[in-house]
């Protein structure tokens, strides 16, 4: 009777895991091919189910260590210090690479720049430069209007300002009045509205409203964010995308994650605008 009542206890938490499902959380840099790829698994698996949400990578981490997501979505490593955190909790982490992304550099369509090294932006983005007209197009050799610069990031718990900030800015500061957005559409909305403006977005993200740059780190070969470009690791500013998740989550959470690492998966990658892990 034990043995049986046992039994019937480990096939009822068995089906209460299935209808809850999986719970994907993190970096908005990440969630359009996450949603995607959630979508066709579940299409492909009707008795599935995978929640997706943004927040930015750092909200991700926090809700995988607190145990309220299954996955989380991160466009950078994750820190030292939170690697400590998830080993005290007992759990074992575990790290999946499921895409690369070329992280653009734009400004407002009417503004005639088009070219910019890494220094410049460096200088641009930490407040040492503040007008277009300080800003001379390598490529033209014609500087640009005489219009203030409006500087746009994403928000400190955001991957991608981390990312920024160690791949162009090497580790320093940005300028005080530097324009936190909270989320990739809202730099895309605010620098299509402003002439002078200059922000960063994932290359999956980059229309028509806005105008990405040829970036250069060694001010002579400059090249623009595109799948090809990002493939080859041509395009300077590329990093790889996460997902994180626990070992004891691994029989949740990798059928879906092996999906995306699959052929089929990979396609979706790069339909959704990043480059293939695989």
């Amino acid at each position: 009777m034990n043995v049986l009542r046992l039994v019937i206890i480990a096939l009822v938490s068995m089906s209460a895991i299935g209808a809850a499902g999986q719970k994907i959380k993190g970096s908005d840099t990440v969630l359009p091919v996450s949603q995607e790829g959630a979508e066709t698994y579940m299409k492909l698996n009707p008795k599935a189910r995978v929640t997706v949400t943004g927040g930015g990578s750092g909200v991700g981490i926090s809700a995988l260590i607190d145990g309220t997501t299954d996955i989380a979505m991160a466009s950078r490593s994750i820190k030292f210090n939170e690697r400590v955190k998830i080993s005290n909790s007992g759990k074992q982490l575990r790290e999946a690479v499921i895409a690369y992304d070329a992280l653009a550099v734009i400004v407002n369509p009417d503004n005639p720049v088009s070219h910019l090294t890494r220094a410049q932006l460096e200088a641009i983005f930490r407040g040492k430069i503040t007008n277009w007209n300080q800003v001379k197009d390598y490529y033209t050799g014609k500087y640009g209007p005489d219009l203030k610069i409006i500087v746009y990031s994403r928000e400190t718990s955001s991957g991608t300002y981390e990312f920024f900030k160690t791949s162009v800015l090497r580790e320093k500061n940005y300028m005080a009045g530097v324009l936190s957005m909270p989320a990739t559409g809202a730099v895309i909305q605010s620098v299509s509205q402003t002439r002078g403006a200059i922000g960063y977005v994932g290359m999956a993200y980059v229309n028509k409203n806005v105008k990405a740059v040829k970036v250069s780190y060694d001010g002579k070969h400059f090249v623009y964010p595109t799948m090809e470009m990002g493939r080859k690791h041509v395009y300077p500013i590329i990093r790889e995308l996460y997902y994180y998740y626990t070992a004891d989550k691994a029989g949740v959470v990798e059928p879906f994650i092996n999906f995306l690492l699959s052929p089929k998966g990979q396609q979706i990658v790069m339909k959704s605008g990043y480059v293939p892990a695989k």
